[in-house]
């Protein structure tokens, strides 16, 4: 008896899949091009010729980050254009607690089975993400590994360039006592949490995506997969004023895992809890997991997704220009001597 024929697609990879995606993913990402990129979606590698006029002493900065189990409930809605721009986003936060503004952007797209408009989706979001932030998505990869994932599955990674001038590098070391804490607010969980989130919402809880909860004003699907802010304009508008001492994004470890990492060894922050509302989210959250108010905060973001550290002489005119630029800044709390913790107080 003859063996069957093998080839590539009876194991499981579509090529013709993938090339009806990448055609797709060099539409949406030619649209965020800018004079600097050199080269063209398909390439080996990206080619991008920065802008150089002006820096002394320019420095690239780099960071990579996922989207984590928030893609859960984008398999669950079948809403796959908002993930790619979360994850822009957040990686674009990464890079602006140090000051710096993004260059270029390339995404890594893994999946069992190839499917086309799904990957287009992401891309969407991606594109949109960049495009906002004035970056460009000069390439990345789409991987088909069958049996590797679950079906209807995939997994979303990012990495971003960024650039600025060396003496103008923000790292919280001239943080003294007295200074002040800024938070902006977030839109929702961002890209973090998202594994209690499910399991207490879920599991404990017995709710579907699609049900509709009148103290959220929204499905569970859409208060879950509310977007992951940028936060690129107005602290690019802030940062003019050379005033910012310190910044940092709240993702995963909550206030206290992020607002740490940039304080300097002799120095606590304290955090004051009722200086802002927290989000309905985060509320129906902890009551329908029955979990500890102290349990939330190294978990969720709870409503803060960046904060500024800035002297107590300059609190003020910091959020009058983060206002004019849209934004909603809360006077959260102030450095102390200590021993680089954060304190969060009732």
């Amino acid at each position: 008896m003859k063996n069957k024929k093998i080839d590539y697609a009876s194991a499981g990879v579509d090529i013709a899949a993938a090339d009806q995606a990448k055609e797709k993913i060099k539409i949406l990402a030619r649209s965020t091009f800018n004079e600097s990129v050199l080269s063209e979606i398909g390439a080996f590698g990206g080619f991008f010729k920065p802008d150089l006029k002006g820096f002394k002493e320019p420095v690239f900065i780099s960071s990579t980050d996922g989207v984590g189990t928030k893609l859960k409930i984008a398999f669950m809605t079948g809403k796959h254009n908002t993930v790619g721009e979360d994850l822009v986003n957040h990686c674009i936060n990464d890079i602006l607690v140090h000051g710096a503004r993004p260059l270029f952007f390339l995404d890594y797209i893994a999946t069992g089975k190839l499917e086309p408009e799904i990957v287009a989706q992401i891309v969407e979001g991606l594109a949109r993400g960049c495009k906002n932030a004035g970056m460009a998505l000069i390439g990345g990869e789409t991987a088909e590994m069958p049996d590797f994932y679950t079906q209807g599955e995939y997994d979303l990674a990012g990495f971003i360039v960024g650039m600025l001038e060396q003496g103008e590098i923000i790292n919280g070391q001239s943080i003294l006592p007295g200074d002040v804490a800024i938070g902006l607010p977030s839109m929702g969980l961002h890209t973090n949490g998202y594994s209690l989130a499910r399991k207490v919402i879920f599991e404990i809880g017995g709710k579907k995506a699609e049900d509709y909860v009148p103290e959220l004003g929204a499905t569970i699907g859409e208060a879950l997969l509310a977007t992951h802010r940028s936060y690129l304009k107005p602290v690019m508008s802030a940062l003019e004023t050379n005033m910012i001492k310190g910044m940092a994004h709240i993702t995963g470890g909550g206030i206290p895992g992020n607002l740490n990492r940039v304080l300097p060894d002799n120095i606590n922050a304290v955090i004051e809890k009722r200086a802002w509302i927290p989000l309905p989210i985060f509320d129906y959250i902890m009551k329908m997991g029955s979990i500890a108010e102290e349990d939330m905060y190294p978990a969720f973001n709870m409503g803060i997704g960046f904060i500024l550290v800035v002297g107590p002489e300059e609190a003020d005119k910091i959020c009058d220009i983060l206002r004019r630029g849209g934004e909603n800044p809360y006077i959260i709390g102030k450095i102390t001597k200590g021993q680089k913790k954060v304190i969060l107080k009732d």
